[in-house]
Protein backbone atom coordinates (compact mmCIF):
# COMPACT_ATOMS: atom_id res chain seq x y z
CA UNK A 1 0.00 0.00 0.00
CA UNK A 2 3.14 2.80 0.85
CA UNK A 3 4.54 1.70 -2.48
CA UNK A 4 1.28 2.29 -4.45
CA UNK A 5 0.85 5.54 -2.56
CA UNK A 6 4.56 7.00 -3.40
CA UNK A 7 4.57 5.81 -7.46
CA UNK A 8 0.92 7.85 -7.22
CA UNK A 9 2.44 10.74 -5.74
CA UNK A 10 5.07 11.00 -8.41
CA UNK A 11 2.83 10.71 -11.43
CA UNK A 12 0.13 13.13 -10.31
CA UNK A 13 2.57 15.45 -9.63
CA UNK A 14 2.52 18.31 -12.40
CA UNK A 15 1.40 18.71 -16.09
CA UNK A 16 2.84 16.68 -19.32
CA UNK A 17 4.64 18.75 -22.18
CA UNK A 18 1.69 18.22 -24.28
CA UNK A 19 -0.74 19.97 -22.22
CA UNK A 20 1.64 22.92 -21.41
CA UNK A 21 2.35 23.19 -25.62
CA UNK A 22 -1.24 23.31 -25.55
CA UNK A 23 -1.96 26.29 -23.08
CA UNK A 24 0.86 28.17 -24.53
CA UNK A 25 -0.87 28.19 -28.28
CA UNK A 26 -3.70 29.00 -26.83
CA UNK A 27 -2.63 31.69 -25.27
CA UNK A 28 -0.36 33.02 -28.33
CA UNK A 29 -3.38 32.78 -30.35
CA UNK A 30 -5.53 34.88 -28.18
CA UNK A 31 -3.14 37.40 -27.84
CA UNK A 32 -2.53 37.68 -31.54
CA UNK A 33 -6.22 37.84 -32.26
CA UNK A 34 -6.32 40.95 -29.33
CA UNK A 35 -3.69 42.41 -31.27
CA UNK A 36 -5.19 42.50 -34.37
CA UNK A 37 -7.87 43.97 -33.21
CA UNK A 38 -6.20 46.46 -31.04
CA UNK A 39 -3.94 47.56 -33.84
CA UNK A 40 -7.80 47.70 -36.33
CA UNK A 41 -8.79 49.85 -34.01
CA UNK A 42 -6.21 52.26 -33.43
CA UNK A 43 -6.18 52.95 -37.64
CA UNK A 44 -10.40 53.00 -37.33
CA UNK A 45 -9.99 56.12 -34.87
CA UNK A 46 -7.06 57.60 -36.81
CA UNK A 47 -9.21 57.94 -40.30
CA UNK A 48 -12.21 59.34 -37.72
CA UNK A 49 -10.08 62.17 -36.57
CA UNK A 50 -8.56 62.47 -40.30
CA UNK A 51 -12.00 62.72 -41.56
CA UNK A 52 -13.09 65.70 -39.23
CA UNK A 53 -10.37 67.42 -39.21
CA UNK A 54 -10.63 67.44 -43.42
CA UNK A 55 -14.61 68.33 -42.67
CA UNK A 56 -13.46 71.39 -40.26
CA UNK A 57 -10.71 72.11 -43.02
CA UNK A 58 -13.26 72.55 -45.69
CA UNK A 59 -15.88 73.95 -44.00
CA UNK A 60 -13.60 76.79 -42.99
CA UNK A 61 -12.42 77.47 -45.99
CA UNK A 62 -15.66 77.57 -47.65
CA UNK A 63 -16.73 80.42 -44.76
CA UNK A 64 -13.40 82.02 -45.44
CA UNK A 65 -14.92 82.27 -49.24
CA UNK A 66 -18.07 82.89 -48.41
CA UNK A 67 -17.04 85.97 -45.95
CA UNK A 68 -14.16 87.28 -47.93
CA UNK A 69 -15.42 86.67 -51.59
CA UNK A 70 -11.68 85.24 -51.97
CA UNK A 71 -9.92 81.93 -51.25
CA UNK A 72 -7.36 82.04 -48.51
CA UNK A 73 -4.08 82.27 -49.93
CA UNK A 74 -2.22 79.12 -47.08
CA UNK A 75 -3.92 77.11 -44.27
CA UNK A 76 -2.17 79.65 -42.03
CA UNK A 77 -4.64 82.41 -43.33
CA UNK A 78 -7.44 80.12 -41.45
CA UNK A 79 -5.51 80.86 -38.54
CA UNK A 80 -4.32 84.69 -38.16
CA UNK A 81 -7.94 85.47 -39.83
CA UNK A 82 -9.48 83.43 -36.55
CA UNK A 83 -10.90 80.70 -39.03
CA UNK A 84 -8.78 77.99 -37.05
CA UNK A 85 -6.88 77.94 -33.83
CA UNK A 86 -4.52 75.63 -35.58
CA UNK A 87 -3.87 73.93 -38.13
CA UNK A 88 -4.64 70.50 -37.31
CA UNK A 89 -2.54 67.43 -37.24
CA UNK A 90 -2.23 65.04 -39.79
CA UNK A 91 -3.14 62.10 -37.49
CA UNK A 92 -1.54 59.69 -40.38
CA UNK A 93 1.42 61.71 -40.95
CA UNK A 94 1.48 63.39 -37.06
CA UNK A 95 2.44 66.55 -38.90
CA UNK A 96 0.80 69.86 -39.76
CA UNK A 97 2.72 70.73 -42.73
CA UNK A 98 2.01 67.31 -45.19
CA UNK A 99 -1.48 68.70 -45.94
CA UNK A 100 -1.99 69.08 -49.39
CA UNK A 101 -3.38 71.68 -51.16
CA UNK A 102 -5.72 72.07 -54.12
CA UNK A 103 -5.65 75.41 -55.60
CA UNK A 104 -8.64 76.81 -56.82
CA UNK A 105 -9.25 78.01 -60.81
CA UNK A 106 -8.06 81.71 -61.78
CA UNK A 107 -10.82 84.13 -61.36
CA UNK A 108 -11.84 84.66 -65.47
CA UNK A 109 -12.94 88.07 -64.14
CA UNK A 110 -9.62 89.14 -62.32
CA UNK A 111 -6.49 87.46 -63.93
CA UNK A 112 -4.13 89.07 -61.65
CA UNK A 113 -5.74 87.91 -58.64
CA UNK A 114 -3.85 84.59 -56.78
CA UNK A 115 -6.25 81.59 -57.03
CA UNK A 116 -6.11 80.58 -53.53
CA UNK A 117 -6.85 77.21 -52.05
CA UNK A 118 -9.73 74.98 -52.85
CA UNK A 119 -9.48 72.38 -50.90
CA UNK A 120 -7.29 70.58 -48.86
CA UNK A 121 -6.28 66.59 -48.71
CA UNK A 122 -4.32 64.38 -46.49
CA UNK A 123 -0.45 63.56 -47.08
CA UNK A 124 -0.27 60.39 -45.82
CA UNK A 125 0.87 57.79 -48.65
CA UNK A 126 -1.72 54.55 -46.64
CA UNK A 127 -4.65 53.19 -47.86
CA UNK A 128 -7.83 53.18 -45.26
CA UNK A 129 -9.79 50.15 -44.37
CA UNK A 130 -12.06 50.72 -46.73
CA UNK A 131 -9.20 50.29 -49.66
CA UNK A 132 -9.11 53.64 -50.20
CA UNK A 133 -6.46 56.21 -50.16
CA UNK A 134 -5.95 58.39 -47.90
CA UNK A 135 -5.11 60.87 -50.31
CA UNK A 136 -8.45 60.78 -52.28
CA UNK A 137 -9.98 61.96 -49.33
Amino acid sequence: MIRYLRARQRTAGGFTMIEVLVVVTLVVLLASLAMVQYTNSIKRTREAVLKEDLFRLRESIDQFYADKGKWPQSLEELVSEHYLREVPEDPMTSSRTTWQTVPAEPDPGNPTAEPGIYDVKSGATGVALDGTNYSDW
